[in-house]
């Protein structure tokens, strides 16, 4: 191994990959030096590698711990406790404030903490021996004079299971508009759709998009996938009327001509073929917002809020200045309304849970996290933890010859360490606020992310390694404070042994109809009971056609008509209609109707109930034979991604109110309802 090829291994830089089993593709070396150089090596000349390397290996030889050590529940000491030097003194700042030393004996320090930690299960530790669950800062000096600081992760030893079988829907919010919504489905929807869903159908939670902050612009990018910030929600989503002040305000007049705004907006939508325009949205919200800010609050009201500035603490303070300067304010007399924003967003977000738990849901809302962040939002804007000159995406595959480019900054995962994950743990913390469960977008990124620099096609990256235990041990930590389920995204190219780590950890996976086949066998559709228990299991998903197109091949109809097909439209089309033909004829064997698409669709569904999937998902157009993908992948302007309103099979938008008297969707949820 030469020079560069060591310096890569001590960072986690992968030198090859492998996009299929049998396959392994070498990284080019300026592609290994460029990433090198984005965690702040100096690989410039061989020289400086050799140099950069051999301080590398001494930091290494002489570091009695690592940054990071995790301690699962009920299980041994982390090994390298156990390996340090006898005589080595600990010292534990317990995340509490409390205080404990150690000495390590022999056979090193675990036996003296688990010793300063003994007692029976429930007391201050947690097992007898244990630290208490949370994340603590370690440091050790042993008898020659060397010290090290760590941060050590106690973390149960799984994430909350899911309550027994249950189904739900899958919606993207912004396309589910009411007969009060302002262009756009908004969280009183949400709370109104879980309603009926938990009361009428028995639903156990509500899957939905992203609901991050984006980053304004001329146009806003649509996408929910590439916010400013995932730490803090986008107040675009609010139901103005739902606002307290609302009710209080002198300014009846202008809120009501605003009101009226909106719903003309809501009219072009839904009856006039126009597509959502989070702009004008957000153009009027925000203007009945800056109303509402200056109506005086109660002290009830205004004494949550200063609650609520003060457990966000800095981070709230920097995202709303940035907030204010981006929109061309003062940030020093405007981030205060910023502030005011986010604070009301995650007040009408916990309301929505709490409306779906109070429906009767065993889960209530599930939340989406967005892989990364927009290189000039919020999040990243002058943060030390994203790498420069790099974006993630994925490398080539069967699915994609060139590889992918998402244009997403990724977190250093060496500064994440030496900082504790602190970013990453408020992030969680954040979201699990409001969240039932949360869905975990790549949840690979956990343990790698393809890193391609500046300058260089999707193919030419490299495989980026991250402490995976350290942040799934986080993911547990707060999954298990929140009492919320974690359900990982883990479709695709998955690297060996990361679906059986997530399982272990209790983070449900993510199967989806169509691609569950003997892939180790025949290539056949996967038999129900062979399907993993362990899941989310669904017929389709945002980036796949709905199931009735699907069944009809108007997808393969619609990708020709933009041009993007690579093969020829009569093979295509064959492949397709071959692909769907055995599933259906999986259904017939089955003694399950597929005399009609309608019908198709319910056995399809009926399909999923007899597989062991802990949450079965009904992607809402389903119930309503709506045949446009919410999202093409590999189109910008050729397709109206991420601004389509829920439709019926003939393209007519419905709102909820008709949705929820739809005899097609009622006729769907309750055949799931009833187990098919």
């Amino acid at each position: 191994m030469d020079d560069l090829a060591r310096l890569a291994a001590l960072n986690g830089v992968a030198t090859t990959y492998q996009p299929a089993e049998d396959v392994t593709v070498r990284v080019p070396e300026s592609t290994v030096a460029a990433v090198l150089r984005r965690l702040g090596a100096d690989t410039d000349t061989p020289e400086s590698v050799r140099a950069h390397l051999a301080a590398a290996e001494h930091e290494a030889a002489q570091r009695l711990l690592p940054r990071v050590l995790v301690w699962w529940a009920g299980s041994r000491a982390p090994a390298e406790l156990g390996a340090l030097p006898p005589g080595t003194r600990i010292r534990l700042d317990l995340e509490d404030g409390g205080v404990t030393e150690a000495a390590a004996g022999s056979p090193g320090a675990a036996a003296g903490l688990q010793e300063a930690f003994g007692g029976p299960p429930g007391s201050r530790g947690g097992p007898s021996g244990q630290p208490p669950l949370g994340v603590h800062r370690m440091r050790a000096e042993a008898p020659d004079g060397r010290t090290a600081t760590a941060t050590l992760i106690v973390a149960p030893d799984r994430a909350p299971a899911a309550p027994g079988r249950t189904h739900g829907l899958l919606v993207q919010l912004y396309s589910l508009l009411s007969e009060r919504s302002w262009g756009m489905g908004d969280l009183g929807d949400l709370a109104e759709l879980a309603r009926w869903a938990g009361r009428v159908h028995g639903a156990g939670f509500i899957q939905v998009n992203p609901l991050h902050a984006a980053v304004p612009g001329t146009p806003t990018d649509p996408s929910p996938y590439r916010p400013s910030s995932r730490r803090f929600p986008d107040p675009v989503h609010l139901r103005i009327e739902d606002v307290p002040e609302c009710a209080a305000g002198p300014n009846r007049a202008a809120l009501t001509e605003l009101a009226d705004r909106g719903g003309e907006l809501r009219r072009e939508v839904l009856e006039k073929g126009a597509l959502i325009d989070r702009d004008a949205v957000w153009a009027l919200k925000r203007a009945a917002l800056e109303l509402l800010y200056a109506v005086p609050r109660t002290p009830e009201r205004e004494a949550a809020y200063g609650r609520f500035r003060a457990e966000q603490g800095a981070e709230l303070d920097r995202h709303a200045a940035w907030c204010a300067a981006h929109a061309g304010e003062d940030p020093q007399t405007r981030a205060d309304f910023h502030r005011w924003l986010v604070w009301l967003t995650d007040t009408q977000l916990v309301a929505a849970q709490r409306a779906a738990k109070e429906a009767g849901m065993a889960v209530g809302i599930v939340h989406d996290l967005a892989v990364g962040v927009h290189p000039e939002g919020s999040d990243a804007s002058g943060s030390e933890h994203y790498a420069e000159g790099v974006s993630v995406g994925a490398p080539p595959d069967a699915f994609n010859a060139r590889g992918q480019d998402w244009g997403l900054p990724p977190w250093r995962p060496d500064r994440l360490a030496a900082g504790g994950y602190e970013p990453f743990r408020a992030l969680l913390r954040g979201v699990f606020r409001y969240a039932g469960a949360l869905r975990i977008d790549h949840v690979m990124g956990l343990f790698r992310l393809w890193w391609i620099p500046e300058g260089a096609p999707p193919a030419e990256g490299a495989y980026v390694s991250y402490d995976g235990e350290a942040m799934l041990a986080l993911l547990v930590l707060e999954a298990h404070r929140a009492g919320a389920l974690v359900i990982g995204e883990d479709l695709g190219t998955v690297q060996p042994g990361v679906r059986q780590a997530l399982a272990r950890r209790g983070v449900l996976g993510t199967s989806v109809l169509w691609f569950e086949r003997d892939w180790g066998g025949d290539g056949e559709p996967l038999e129900a009971e062979r399907w993993r228990s362990d899941c989310l299991a669904t017929a389709t998903t945002h980036d796949l056609p709905p199931t009735a197109a699907k069944l009809a091949g108007a997808h393969v109809e619609l990708r020709d008509r933009l041009g993007l097909l690579t093969r020829p439209l009569e093979r295509e089309r064959a492949e397709d209609a071959a692909d769907t033909a055995r599933w259906l004829d999986v259904l017939e064997d089955l003694g399950l109707d597929t005399k009609d698409e309608e019908a198709a669709v319910r056995a399809l569904y009926g399909f999923l109930l007899r597989t062991p999937a802990r949450l079965v998902g009904v992607w809402l157009p389903d119930a309503v034979g709506d045949r446009r993908p919410q999202n093409l992948p590999g189109t910008w302007d050729q397709y109206p991604n991420w601004r389509l309103p829920v439709a019926d099979a003939e393209g007519r938008p419905l709102t909820l109110e008709a949705l929820a008297a739809s005899p097609r969707a009622n006729s769907l949820l309750s055949a799931v309802r009833d187990g098919g």
